[in-house]
C-alpha cells in the first residue's frame, strides 16, 4: 500500500507503527510491530502495562504528527482505540483490512461506523457483512495477491540452502514468540512418520539461528530466512499456523495441515465468544471445509500424521488441489494495494502526510 500510495502521489510522506517492508518503502518507523504482538486473552492481560505504553506513545506521536490520514491495519485491539482517539481530534481515519468482527462481538461494527471513516476490507465475504449493519465498505481485493503476483522465484533457492532431492514438507510456525514455542514442537514430532521427505522451516527474522535449534535439537532440519514464498514454491506440502500464512500456501497450491494452540484460559474463553465454524482463511472464504484444521488438543503428532498423510498422495491431494481452484475464483485478481491507494488519495485530495 505504501508502494503504491507514492505513485498516487510522490510526496506523500510517512510516519508508522510497522515492520522492516515498511521501514524500506521509506519515512520514519516510531516502533517496531514485533515489540507490540501479544496473542490471547491471557498474553494481552498479561503484558497490559506495555500495550498501555504503547498506546500511550502512539496516540502522543500521532497527536504531534497531525496526519491528514490515519491508515489503521488490522490489530483491532489497538488500532480501535487510537481510531478512536484521532477521530476525537478531527484526524481522518481509514481502516484497511478490516478487524474481524464478523468473527466475534458483531456489534462492534456500530462502533466501526461511527469512529472509521472508510473501510477497505480484503475478504468477499465481508461487504455483505457490514452492509447488514448498514455500512458501506469497500471490496479491494486482497494483497497477498499482489505480493505473489510480484514475486520472483529464486532459481538457486535449493542449491543455496544445501537441499537436496527430496520432497520437501514446509513448516510454517508463525512469527511470534508464543505461536512457534506451541507450534514448531507439534510440527516436528511428525518427522519420524515421513522419512523420504525433507522438512524445512520458514523461520520470522525476527529470531536468529540459535533460538528455532533449541526446538529442533538434533533432527535433520533446513531453516530458511526471508524465503517463505521460495519455499512454498518448492513445497510438496505444509504444516501451517493458522493465520494469513494458511492463505499464502493455498494460493501457492501446497496442499497443508493447519494448526493452533494457544493458551488454556485464551482458548476456553475464545470457544465461548467466537461464533465461526472455521479458523482459517482458507475455509472461512470458501464456507466449506478444504483444508484440516487441528485445534489445541487435535495439535497432536497422531492426528497431525493422519492428516499430512491424506495429502502427501492419493485422493485427499487431488481434492484439495481441485478445490484450491475456488478459492482463486474467489479472491479475484491482483491490485488490492493500487485499488486502496487510490481510495485513500480520492478522499484526500492533494498533498498529504499518513
Amino acid at each position: 500500500m505504501m508502494k503504491a500510495l507514492k505513485v498516487e502521489d510522490a510526496n506523500a510522506e510517512f510516519r508508522y507503527f510497522g515492520g522492516d517492508k515498511m521501514l524500506a518503502e521509506g519515512g520514519t518507523l516510531v516502533k517496531h510491530y514485533a515489540d507490540m504482538a501479544f496473542m490471547g486473552f491471557t498474553e494481552v492481560l498479561l503484558n497490559l502495562p506495555t500495550i498501555l505504553r504503547n498506546l500511550k506513545t502512539c496516540k502522543a506521536d500521532v497527536l504531534a504528527y497531525q496526519p491528514d490520514v490515519l491508515v489503521l491495519i488490522d490489530f483491532p485491539g489497538f488500532n480501535l482505540k487510537i481510531a478512536e482517539f484521532a477521530k476525537a481530534h478531527g484526524i481522518k481515519v481509514c481502516y484497511y483490512i478490516s478487524p474481524k468482527v464478523w468473527a466475534w462481538n458483531q456489534k462492534r461494527v456500530l462502533k466501526i461506523k461511527r469512529i472509521v471513516d472508510h473501510m477497505c476490507c480484503i475478504l468477499p465475504f465481508e461487504v455483505a457483512f457490514y452492509k447488514k449493519w448498514g455500512m458501506e465498505v469497500d471490496y479491494v481485493g486482497n494483497p497477498l495477491l499482489d505480493e505473489i503476483s510480484q514475486f520472483v522465484p529464486n532459481s538457486q533457492f535449493k542449491t543455496k540452502n544445501q537441499l537436496s532431492d527430496q520432497p520437501i514438507i514446509a513448516l510454517l510456525p508463525g512469527s511470534r514468540k508464543q505461536e512457534i514455542e506451541r507450534l514448531l514442537p507439534a510440527m516436528l514430532s511428525v518427522m519420524g512418520e515421513f522419512k523420504a521427505y525433507q522438512f524445512v522451516v520458514a523461520a520470522a527474522p525476527t529470531f536468529d539461528e540459535a533460538y528455532y535449534r533449541q526446538f529442533i535439537g538434533e533432527n535433520q532440519v533446513t531453516l530458511v530466512f526471508n524465503q517463505t514464498y521460495d519455499l512454498l514454491q518448492h513445497a510438496h506440502a505444509a504444516i501451517v499456523a493458522s493465520g494469513t500464512a494458511t492463505l499464502e500456501t493455498a494460493l501457492f497450491k501446497v496442499p497443508q495441515v493447519v494448526v493452533y494452540k494457544g493458551g488454556t484460559i485464551s482458548i476456553a474463553i475464545a470457544r465461548l465468544l467466537v461464533k465461526i465454524r472455521f479458523i482459517s482463511l482458507v475455509n472461512l472464504i470458501v464456507d466449506r471445509k478444504i483444508v484440516a484444521e487441528l485445534i489445541q488438543e487435535d495439535c497432536s503428532m497422531e492426528k497431525i500424521t493422519t492428516e499430512l498423510s491424506a495429502i502427501v498422495t492419493g485422493t485427499g491431494r487431488d481434492k484439495m488441489l481441485a478445490d484450491y481452484e475456488e478459492l482463486h475464483e474467489l479472491m479475484g485478481e491482483a491490485g488490492a494495494s493500487a485499488k486502496t491507494a487510490k481510495l485513500i488519495r480520492g478522499y484526500l485530495g492533494k498533498g498529504s502526510r499518513t
